[in-house]
């Protein structure tokens, strides 16, 4: 009995669909896969490098998968040398030691870094493809403008903090370690240089780097230390760039809030600048030694009205100092005390002690009260939930590990 002739038409059936296959498959993605072995030597020679710490378990994590595998192939077409960017990628759950090491506190987290260190600002944008290959784009922008007459330090913005080299020639090491330190701190600070002749008259003795501090009046800061050394670089130019009372904004509150330590926050007018200025001294004396314990943070009456009506006060109580420490909300009894030497330092002292909790609680300390004072009527203060946490990383958007904090 003769077959009937129906193999050649399978085989073209199969090698047609073979064809549409390849034709209609995305590019694989060129997403390094992160472990112990490869990680340093991997974001050591890179540029720019955005990893994705994930969980497979994680569904935030599944849904980012594939928008961050086109935004690789969106990218690499851009920078297609690997020392450039590199997309990469850290299976969080055989991989703890470097999710331990990077302080991974849910999923998934997209971190920065340039030439091995890790930014402190993550991506936290839209998680979209166009989003994240213009976020990359942006980090590939030189950080330093060059300056092409110095005239045009007249028309400085004096509301930022500017740093301004000169320099001899682009091509020196002093000028890669300045290019270094701004790409790293490009957030916080404004950068700008000028080379050869233009630069002259700035070089007295050398290649020079001037501070110019926000405030028309402010005088300018010279450093005085080695500019081929990068970390003496990096570590003056941090100090000047990142100040120690910060302000929040609806835009980097979710940051700031995962930093997990308590806010010493002043309310204030956006024009009142000379309370500002007297919060700032006082942190800077009376605070010195608490950096590293709590958030020392200014912001604007007008825009964070709901946190102060929290407390019960408004724009118009303003200037208003309070804690936020994720549980409760404590005010500063008055402003006019601020500058009483030590008053400032003992209201944070109370906060770590657990005294602002413990008199939430069961009222005054019995050694607040005066020998003799009758202490009957007095009873446990009713400080209101944290306004402030409702900024940290949602549940809606992030695989939260773990969100339990000291009761204070």
């Amino acid at each position: 009995m003769k077959l009937p002739a129906v193999l050649p038409s399978l085989e073209f059936n199969y090698i047609t669909i073979l064809l549409v296959t390849w034709i209609y498959t995305p590019a694989r993605s060129e997403i390094t896969s992160l472990d112990s072995g490869n990680i340093d030597e991997t974001l050591n020679n890179a540029d720019v490098a955005l990893v994705n710490f994930y969980a497979d378990w994680c569904r935030f994590s599944q849904m980012l998968h594939p928008i961050f595998e086109e935004s690789s192939n969106v990218v690499r077409e851009e920078f297609p040398d690997l020392k450039q960017v590199v997309f990469a990628r850290v299976d969080c759950d055989q991989h703890s030691d470097i999710a331990m090491r990077y302080r991974i506190s849910k999923y998934p987290t997209l971190k920065l870094f340039r030439n091995g260190m890790m930014m402190k600002r993550e991506y936290r944008g839209q998680r979209s493809v166009s989003a994240i290959a213009d976020f990359i784009r942006q980090q590939k922008v030189d950080p330093v403008k060059e300056m092409h007459d110095l005239e045009e330090l007249k028309a400085l913005d004096r509301s930022k903090r500017n740093i301004i080299g000169y320099f001899e020639g682009k091509d020196s090491e002093n000028y890669r370690t300045f290019e270094k330190v701004a790409n790293i701190l490009r957030d916080d600070c404004v950068f700008l240089a000028a080379h050869g002749s233009l630069s002259k008259p700035e070089r007295f003795s050398g290649d020079n780097v001037i501070y110019k501090p926000p405030g028309d009046n402010s005088p300018d800061m010279v450093y005085l230390g080695s500019l081929s050394n990068f970390d003496l670089t990096y570590t003056w130019a941090q100090d000047k760039c990142v100040p120690m009372v910060r302000e929040i904004t609806f835009e980097n509150g979710e940051e700031l809030t995962e930093e997990g330590l308590p806010f010493l926050i002043m309310f204030h007018l956006k024009e009142d600048t000379e309370s500002l200025e007297k919060f700032q001294h006082e942190v800077a004396r009376q605070l010195i030694g608490e950096k590293g314990t709590i958030n020392f943070l200014h912001a604007d009456c007008e825009k964070f009205r709901h946190p102060l009506l929290h407390i019960q006060k408004t724009p118009a109580d303003c200037p208003v100092i309070a804690i936020d420490s994720f549980r409760h909300m404590y005010v500063f009894p008055d402003f006019s005390d601020l500058t009483i030497p030590g008053k400032l330092k003992q209201f944070v002292q109370d906060l770590h002690s657990g005294k602002l909790h413990r008199e939430f609680h069961h009222g005054p300390d019995p050694t607040d009260v005066t020998p003799g004072q009758d202490n009957q009527e007095e009873v446990a203060s009713n400080p209101p939930e944290s306004s402030f946490q409702k900024l940290a990383p949602s549940e809606t958007r992030y695989t939260i590990l773990n969100r339990d904090r000291d009761e204070l």
